[in-house]
């Protein structure tokens, strides 16, 4: 059984930030928090898969494989976002760069919905 704990905490925080009337200084918390809840989001599903599939078989795996592997087992509905969230979460070092931060603000926004979905199938899983 998998310990789900850190990412609902890190899901609820997000959830508390993107609650908030937007501006530069809710931006950039809302941009922090999709950085750790991206990180433990992944996490927690190779985990998942590795008790599942073992870790032989996720090994050679690229992250993008990782995705496509969840969305064939029904874990995630569509890797495709899930590539976006991925290019969102490496651009976040430029987000001194105010295009950038709004385009990864957008990506924290959309990721939050699918992230949500994740914990929820994760949990239902582990039970």
């Amino acid at each position: 059984m998998i310990v789900l704990t850190p990412f609902k905490k890190a899901l609820l925080s997000l959830e508390k930030a993107l609650q908030q009337p937007k501006n530069e200084f809710i931006r950039d918390s809302v941009i922090q928090r999709f950085e750790y809840t991206y990180e433990l989001a992944w996490k927690f599903l190779r985990r998942f898969l590795v008790a599942d599939v073992g870790s032989e078989t996720l090994a050679p795996l690229t992250r993008k494989d990782l995705f496509r592997l969840a969305a064939d087992k029904k874990i995630i509905i569509d890797p495709l976002p899930w590539f976006e969230y991925h290019q969102a979460r490496n651009t976040t070092s430029h987000t001194y760069d105010e295009v950038v931060a709004e385009q990864v603000y957008q990506s924290a926004k959309n990721f939050f919905d699918d992230a949500q979905l994740l914990y929820k199938e994760l949990e239902r899983r582990n039970d």
